[in-house]
Order: C-alpha cells, then sequence, then structure tokens
C-alpha cells in the first residue's frame, strides 16, 4: 500500500511511503488484531516514515555521487598519464631518428646537437669536453636505457634509483614468503 506525504520542512517535495500490505488472517491465522494495524494512525507516524525514506534517497545519492566524483578523479589521473606516455613515445621516436654516425649502445650517455642547417644529431662528446670550440648548438643529453627508450640527464638519477629497486626486487623475488601481500621490506635501504 502506498502513500503519498508532503514532508512539513520541504513542502514543495512529495515523497512517496510504500508500506507492507496487511492481512487480517496471515495463513489462515489471525495474529493480532486486524483494527489495531490497519487504523489509520497519528498522521505524523507517516511523516516520520516520509522523511525516513527522503533521508535515505539523499544519502543514497551523496553516496553515489562521492564515488563518481572518485572515479572522475581517477580518469583525470589515467588521462594525464596517457598524455605523458604519448609525449615520451614521440620524444623517443624523434630521438631514435636523430642522425648518429655510431651504433648507440643502451646503457650510455648521448649528447644532442644541432647544426644551423636544423639536422639534430648525436654525438658521445659533451659540450663540456668540447669546451669553448663546441662546433653546434647543443639541446640536450639523454641516458639510452636497456628498453630503448630515453632519459633526460636532468631524470637520469631518478629513474636508476627506480630500475635500482625493481632490480632488487626482481632478485629477491625467489626469496619472498608465499604470501599475496607485496613486500617491499628492505628495498629502500
Amino acid at each position: 500500500m502506498e502513500r503519498t506525504v508532503c514532508l512539513p520542512s520541504q513542502p514543495d517535495r512529495t515523497t512517496t511511503v510504500t508500506l507492507v500490505e496487511s492481512s487480517s488472517a496471515p495463513s489462515g491465522v489471525e495474529l493480532v488484531s486486524s483494527y489495531q494495524t490497519t487504523r489509520v494512525g497519528d498522521p505524523m507516524d507517516l511523516v516520520a516514515l516520509a522523511t525516513q525514506v527522503q533521508r535515505g534517497d539523499d544519502f543514497t545519492r551523496a553516496n553515489a555521487c562521492n564515488k563518481l566524483t572518485v572515479i572522475a578523479e581517477q580518469i583525470r589521473y589515467l588521462q594525464e598519464q596517457a598524455r605523458k606516455v604519448l609525449e615520451d613515445a614521440k620524444r623517443d621516436a624523434d630521438l631514435h631518428h636523430a642522425a648518429c654516425n655510431i651504433v648507440k649502445k643502451p646503457g650510455n650517455m648521448y649528447y644532442l646537437y644541432q647544426r644551423p642547417s636544423g639536422q639534430q644529431y648525436f654525438s658521445i662528446i659533451s659540450p663540456k669536453e668540447w669546451g669553448p670550440s663546441c662546433p653546434h648548438a647543443f639541446t640536450g643529453a639523454f641516458k639510452l636505457q636497456h628498453d630503448m627508450s630515453w632519459t633526460p640527464v636532468e631524470q637520469v638519477e631518478k629513474r636508476d634509483a627506480e630500475i635500482a629497486i625493481m632490480d632488487k626486487l626482481l632478485s629477491q623475488q625467489t626469496a619472498l614468503p608465499p604470501h599475496t601481500g607485496p613486500n617491499f621490506k628492505g628495498l629502500s635501504e
């Protein structure tokens, strides 16, 4: 049985309250007085029920909004990560296509120069080693990683530390206890 109620605090909104259907003799046995269970009681009881239903709707809406906000933040974070991956991939592709007369080997630092013609090329000689006789404009230094990605010189120390932690984790993998939780003990020492 449904009843529609206007809440005193929100007269412009109505809330529908669904009451349990009554039966004077469930399963053929009268358990309570049907007069007492079906009579129209205090109208404030119905308002209290409607208030509770409205409060439940408000909390459900608020919880859904909070969860959707967290998901939206995660989406923005993933979009930023995707943008960074695409930028790094473009930079790496451009660096792999720079002119070079030597075979590039992972783990080494290479120095990028630009000729007046606009051609960029790699050298193993740093601007410091050239001194004042550096023949072309220096545009950056990059370390070639073993996954064939390029790390700018200002990020090499951080990237090497990350790789060292991962190498340590991989080398200790056989010694990890057989539980499902990650074990990072001793990795940052």
